[in-house]
């Protein structure tokens, strides 16, 4: 694959969040992109349509695979039985899952990849913030959209340096690697390891070396930036054969001031931030560490954070009243429940939280694994735990009982409800003063409009 000339590149399964940014990145770059999906939802159809990118008909069909083609990228929404699939093989086009694409475009620049079961969107995107306002030029690929940026993922041939979210998912229907393994990074973060995807990883020994391989992947003269908070993560990195320069972090000095986080730095200078909870502040770290790491000085790092609003979806404010918030997350996993509502309780010391969360995911609806949800909702005032039967049929799961849920997290605030229709009348219904409201969920509890919601309870 040639690095500067203008290439020719289909996408099998474009329409994914990660597969359409990519399309639309190196459309910008200046290559021709062609691509093929049997579903495209919004904000992917909206987002490719605009760039003349939407592809003219639903469906695979291997008439679009020529030897026109330098190479085929392969999205993990496809089959290994993929009529195009089958077709680019049998034309010996080049196929590259979407971690080997990203790898391929930016081998020659000194690679940053963000690691963690937690916490690898928002640091990846902190980092992203400081460069900018710091005018360094980079490539990037982060898994949530961002204020500023028009796209979740830039490739280009003159930075020196390149952002990735390194995600510890399969990289395509062919290849059963991890994603984040294939990145070979300079600088790499592990932010937390709690388990997850049990579809994958049935073990969480087997998940933990996941993140060893990671680590021993990193470029001997390269580093290793870590969170010491994490005790598992931390006898996981004693036990990485690999030379490089490797240092833990932990929670930012910080104090609460009125429902703001203010940094404390060495000098004893307070910084007040829009973003808060102990994730964020060990993420924040983790961030300052890397900016460091190339050339950004402290003072430069502080200045640009404080205008950091937080990633997508990551404890994201809806809507806002004199006395309510309302904030949605993308938590799904044990660890990231535990997180997110001991952070807005913390945070509002005064306020009642509503804490509601569905089970979407794989993991989550899993009648084994749902024992690891013990006690991740009791910072929350009233927890309302959601889940759809018909996602479980569809995911060919066992069904599990709303006295399953309610046993597995193990503590009396819990309500457990199969219906959103439900749960949205009992929010709706609710006196909002002096109350915030959390929302979790990788899904969007049956299509809620949150900002719809946010407009009934607020005003």
């Amino acid at each position: 694959m040639s690095y500067f000339n203008v290439m020719n590149y289909h996408f099998i399964a474009i329409g994914g969040s990660a597969m359409h940014n990519l399309a639309i990145a190196l459309h910008l770059k200046g290559d021709v992109v062609t691509g093929s999906d049997d579903e495209i939802f919004e904000p992917s159809k909206g987002r490719l349509k605009k760039y003349g990118l939407l592809p003219s008909k639903i469906g695979w069909d291997s008439r679009l695979i020529n030897n026109e083609i330098d190479a085929v990228i392969l999205g993990m929404h496809a089959r290994e039985n993929n009529p195009e699939l089958i077709a680019a093989q049998e034309l010996d086009i080049p196929i590259y899952s979407y971690p080997e694409f990203i790898y391929e475009q930016t081998k020659r620049q000194t690679r940053i990849v963000v690691g963690g079961s937690h916490g690898k969107t928002s640091i990846t995107s902190m980092i992203l913030h400081v460069l900018k306002l710091n005018d360094v030029d980079h490539n990037y690929m982060v898994g949530a959209q961002l204020d500023g940026f028009e796209c979740m993922v830039k490739l280009s041939d003159k930075p020196t340096i390149a952002v990735l979210e390194g995600d510890e998912y399969l990289s395509s229907p062919i290849d059963r690697r991890p994603k984040f393994h294939l990145y070979h990074p300079d600088i790499a973060v592990i932010s937390g390891i709690a388990w997850d995807h049990i579809n994958v990883f049935p073990t969480f020994d087997n998940y933990i070396e996941q993140f060893k391989i990671f680590a021993e992947g990193i470029s001997n003269d390269g580093s290793l930036f870590y969170c010491s908070n994490d005790a598992r993560l931390v006898n996981m990195v004693s036990s990485v054969q690999n030379s490089c320069f490797k240092k833990s972090y932990t929670t930012h000095s910080h104090l609460i001031d009125n429902g703001v986080t203010v940094l404390i730095d060495e000098m004893g200078n307070e910084i007040p931030i829009e973003v808060f909870g102990e994730h964020n502040l060990q993420n924040l770290k983790a961030a300052q560490l890397v900016c460091k790491a190339v050339g950004i000085d402290d003072s430069s790092f502080y200045k640009a954070i404080k205008t950091f609003k937080g990633a997508s979806k990551r404890l994201e404010l809806v809507r806002k009243g004199e006395t309510c918030s309302f904030y949605k997350d993308f938590a799904h996993s044990p660890s990231k429940l535990r997180a997110t509502t001991k952070a807005l309780k913390k945070q509002f010391k005064n306020r009642t939280l509503i804490a509601c969360m569905e089970l979407h995911t794989f993991s989550s609806l899993n009648k084994e694994f749902l024992k690891e949800y013990n006690q991740t909702m009791v910072d929350a005032d009233e927890a309302y735990i959601y889940f759809n039967r018909d996602t479980i049929k569809h995911k060919k799961l066992d069904d599990i009982s709303e006295e399953d849920v309610f046993n597995s997290f193990g503590t009396k605030n819990v309500t457990v409800l199969t219906s959103s229709e439900e749960l949205l009348k009992i929010i709706v219904n609710k006196k909002w003063e002096n109350k915030n409201l959390l929302m979790m969920s990788s899904g969007n509890f049956d299509g809620v409009d949150f900002n719809d919601l946010g407009v009934k309870i607020i005003g």
